[in-house]
C-alpha cells in the first residue's frame, strides 16, 4: 500500500456536518432503532445488520410514492434469490415527476450549438404526450424501447415515457456503430425506438439518419422508429420506411394528467450492457425498486443530494452514469446536461457550465481530470465556481496526485469523492462520506446497506491493506433481476457467483484501508503477475501520469517464455518521440515510487490508447491483438483504428 499523508485534504466543519442528509438520516435512523449512530461505520453497520430495517427507512426518508407492502426482505441470504419488497407496487417515473411547477427540470447544453431548458411542468407534459403516443402504438408493460440518443432533455422525456407505461428502456449513444447497436437491440428486440438525427463533437456535425436506417431494417421486431430533431438533420416521415418525426409523433395528444402504472418492485425498468470488448455484450435487466432505492441511498446520503440542487454528470446515454443522474430528479435536483467535447470550444467548457448554471453537484472521470491537469488548466484561477460544493470521480481509480489537482487546480473547500461500482449493479460498491474527512487516493467508505469486503484467493477476508478481489457478501436491491435470455441464469451465475459461493466477486482488485475506505487497484482480469507477482494496473498508471511527456498510457501482461512480462505502452504529446532519456525516467519513477517488480519490460509508443465508449481503456482487448487473437466485439470501442497499432510491434519480439 502506497504511503499516505497523515493529515486529510479536507475535513467538514460541524455546522456543515450537522446539515448533510446523513446526519439527519442517522438521527432517524436512531429513533428507530432504539439507539445512537455515533458515526459513518456504526451506520453502515447497522445498515448490512439489519437490511430489513435499512431498506424500508430509505423507502420511507426517499418519500417513494407507491405501496412497500408487508415485508421488505425474503430469501435475505440467497445471493442471488433474496427478494426485496416482494409485495410492493410503485412507478420509477412516477416518484420523478412528482413536481409541475416553472422551476428548471433539465438545462441542456450540446456543445456550444445548442442551449435549452425545460421546466418540471414542460418536462411533465412532454412525457404525457409521448406516453400517449407509444401507448397508441401499442406499447405495453414489458416491451422494449431503445433509444439511440444524445444526453438531451428527449433521452429522458423518453426513459419516463417508457416507464410510466412499464416498458423496459434501453440506451445506447449515437457514437455507436451498426454492429454496436445491433449486438445490443438484436438481443432484445424492441417494438419501437427513438434516434437522434445526429449528434455533435468536437464543433463537428455527425449524420445520423442513413445508420438508423440501417439499424432499424436490421430489427425485424422494431414496428416504429422515431427521429429526434437535434442537428437539424431529417426528420420527416419519408426518412425511411416506419420513420416519423418526433413533433408529429406526438402532437396528436394534449398534454394530461399521466396514468402512472404501479407495478411490482422487480419489474424491469433498464436493459443495461456489459462493455462488450471480449465477446457479444451480456443484458443486464435491472428493476424499477431497486434502482430507485438504490439511487436514493448514494444520492441523498453520500452525495447529499437536495431539493433543489444542481446535479451534473458527463456521460452519455450509454454508460450507466446516465441513468444515475435521472434518478436525480426523484430528489427534487435539476439535472444539467451537456452532450458532447468536454473539451470545445475550449477546456473550460464543463467548468463555464459550472459557473452559468449554478451548478451544485459536479461528476466527471478520472480521464477528464487528469487530462484538465495535463492541459495546464486551473479552473482555481479562471472561474468562481462559488455553488460546487461535491465533485464526484469514476469510470477509473482516481490517483492520489489527482486528489491533490482537485484540491489544488479546482477548489479547496469541497466534499471530493471517488467512487466505483458498475453497470452490473446500477450503481456503486464504494463512495464518499459526506460527514468524515477526505483521504488522499482512497474511496472513503463502502456505501450504506452493501456489505462490501475484500478477500484472498482462498476466500477468505484479507487484512487491511491488503489486496484481493472486491466483494459484496449479502444481497443488495439493485442486483441484477437477470440477463436477457440466459437459460437457468447460468450466464448470471458465471459472472458474479463462480468465484466465491454465494458471494458477489465483482472482478475489481481492492484492499481497504485504515481509514476505513478502499483503494481499486484495477481490473482483477487485468491484473499483471510477472513471477507471480499481483500487480494492479492503476499502481503503474498512477506513476506514468505524474511524467509530463505522457498524456496516456496502457500496460499488459504479455506471454513471455513460460511466464509474462510487464509491456508498457504510452501516447505522447504532439511532436515527442519516445528515447532512451526519456525510457529511464519512466522507469527511474516506477522503480522509487512503487516497485523493481512494476517497471516494465518494455516500453512502447503508439499514436492512441482504444477506449470504451464510456471512456475506460480496454486493457484486455490490447492484450488479445497483441499475442494475435482476435477481438470479439470492436464496436464497443469509441476509437477501433487504435487498435492496428498494437499488432506485429517489433519492440515485443525480443
Amino acid at each position: 500500500m502506497d504511503a499516505r499523508q497523515d493529515a486529510p485534504l479536507w475535513e467538514p466543519t460541524p455546522e456543515r456536518v450537522a446539515a448533510t442528509n446523513l446526519r439527519r438520516f442517522m438521527d432517524e435512523a436512531g429513533r428507530r432503532a432504539g439507539r445512537s449512530f455515533a458515526d459513518f461505520a456504526t451506520l453502515h453497520h447497522w445498515s448490512i445488520e439489519d437490511r430489513a430495517a435499512f431498506w424500508r427507512l430509505v423507502w420511507d426518508w426517499g418519500r417513494v410514492i407507491g405501496e412497500p407492502g408487508a415485508t421488505v426482505l425474503e430469501a435475505g441470504d440467497r445471493m442471488p434469490g433474496a427478494r426485496f419488497f416482494p409485495g410492493a407496487r410503485l412507478n420509477y417515473a412516477e416518484n420523478l415527476l412528482r413536481k409541475r411547477n416553472p422551476g428548471d427540470a433539465l438545462v441542456f447544453r450540446g456543445e456550444d450549438k445548442v442551449r435549452r431548458r425545460l421546466s418540471w411542468a414542460e418536462l411533465y407534459n412532454q412525457v404525457s404526450r409521448l406516453a400517449q403516443a407509444m401507448k397508441a402504438d401499442g406499447i405495453g408493460p414489458g416491451d422494449r424501447v431503445g433509444g439511440i440518443v444524445a444526453n438531451m432533455p428527449e433521452a429522458i422525456i423518453g426513459l419516463l415515457a417508457a416507464s410510466t407505461i412499464g416498458a423496459v428502456w434501453s440506451s445506447c449513444s449515437p457514437d455507436f456503430g451498426v454492429k454496436g447497436v445491433l449486438d445490443r437491440f438484436g438481443q432484445i428486440e424492441p417494438k419501437l425506438m427513438l434516434a437522434v438525427d445526429g449528434y455533435y463533437y468536437n464543433g463537428k456535425v455527425f449524420d445520423n439518419v442513413d445508420k438508423t436506417r440501417e439499424i432499424a431494417a436490421a430489427l425485424p421486431s422494431l414496428e416504429r422508429t422515431v427521429i429526434v430533431p437535434y442537428v437539424g438533420g431529417r426528420v420527416a416521415a419519408d426518412a425511411f420506411p416506419g420513420a416519423i418525426g418526433y413533433a408529429a409523433y406526438t402532437e396528436p395528444h394534449a398534454p394530461r394528467d399521466i396514468e402512472f402504472a404501479r407495478l411490482p418492485f422487480g419489474h424491469p425498468l433498464y436493459i443495461m450492457y456489459s462493455s462488450g470488448t471480449t465477446g457479444v455484450p451480456k443484458c443486464i435487466v435491472h428493476g424499477a425498486g431497486g434502482s430507485l432505492l438504490k439511487h436514493i441511498v448514494e444520492q441523498q446520503l453520500h452525495c447529499d443530494l437536495k431539493a433543489g440542487d444542481r446535479l451534473f454528470y458527463f456521460t452519455t446515454c450509454g454508460w450507466m452514469m446516465w441513468n444515475w443522474l435521472v434518478s436525480g430528479l426523484a430528489s427534487g435536483a435539476t439535472l444539467l446536461l451537456y452532450d458532447g467535447s468536454p473539451f470545445h470550444p475550449s477546456g473550460n467548457a464543463l467548468f463555464d457550465f459550472a459557473d452559468d448554471e449554478r451548478m451544485t453537484h459536479f461528476g466527471t472521470s478520472a480521464k477528464y481530470i487528469d487530462s484538465v491537469l495535463k492541459a495546464g488548466l486551473e479552473p482555481i484561477k479562471t472561474h468562481n465556481l462559488a455553488t460546487v460544493r461535491y465533485l464526484s470521480s469514476t469510470g477509473s481509480p482516481l490517483s492520489p496526485e489527482g486528489f491533490d489537482f482537485v484540491y489544488r487546480g479546482i477548489k479547496r473547500d469541497l466534499f471530493m469523492a471517488s467512487i466505483s461500482g458498475g453497470t452490473d449493479i446500477m450503481g456503486c460498491f464504494v463512495m464518499g462520506d459526506p460527514i468524515g474527512p477526505v483521504w488522499r487516493g482512497e474511496i472513503a467508505a463502502p456505501v450504506l446497506g452493501m456489505a462490501v469486503d475484500v478477500f484472498r484467493d482462498d476466500g477468505r477476508r484479507a487484512a487491511d491493506e491488503e489486496k484481493g478481489e472486491l466483494v459484496c457478501t449479502r444481497a443488495f436491491p439493485s442486483m441484477p433481476l437477470s440477463f436477457w435470455n440466459d437459460a437457468g441464469d447460468a450466464k448470471y451465475h458465471a459472472a458474479y457467483f463462480e468465484r466465491f459461493p454465494n458471494v458477489w466477486c465483482h472482478g475489481d482488485y481492492a484492499a481497504r484501508t485504515r481509514h476505513g475506505g478502499f483503494v481499486i487497484y484495477g481490473r482483477s482480469d487485468a491484473v499483471l503477475n510477472p513471477g507471480g507477482v499481483r500487480i494492479g494496473t492503476a499502481e503503474i498508471y498512477r506513476q506514468v501520469e505524474q511524467i509530463p511527456e505522457v498524456l496516456e498510457s496502457l500496460v499488459i501482461a504479455q506471454e513471455w517464455q513460460n511466464d509474462v512480462r510487464v509491456v508498457l505502452f504510452v501516447k505522447l504529446r504532439e511532436g515527442m518521440k519516445l528515447g532512451d532519456a526519456l525510457i529511464q525516467r519512466i522507469n527511474r519513477q516506477i522503480r522509487a515510487n512503487a516497485s523493481p517488480r512494476h517497471v516494465p519490460a518494455r516500453i512502447v509508443q503508439v499514436p492512441d490508447i482504444p477506449r470504451t465508449k464510456s471512456g475506460k481503456i480496454v486493457e484486455l482487448a490490447v492484450r488479445e491483438v497483441v499475442h494475435g487473437r482476435p477481438v470479439k466485439n470492436v464496436e464497443a470501442l469509441a476509437n477501433p483504428e487504435a487498435l492496428r497499432h498494437f499488432r506485429d510491434r517489433p519492440e515485443l519480439r525480443t
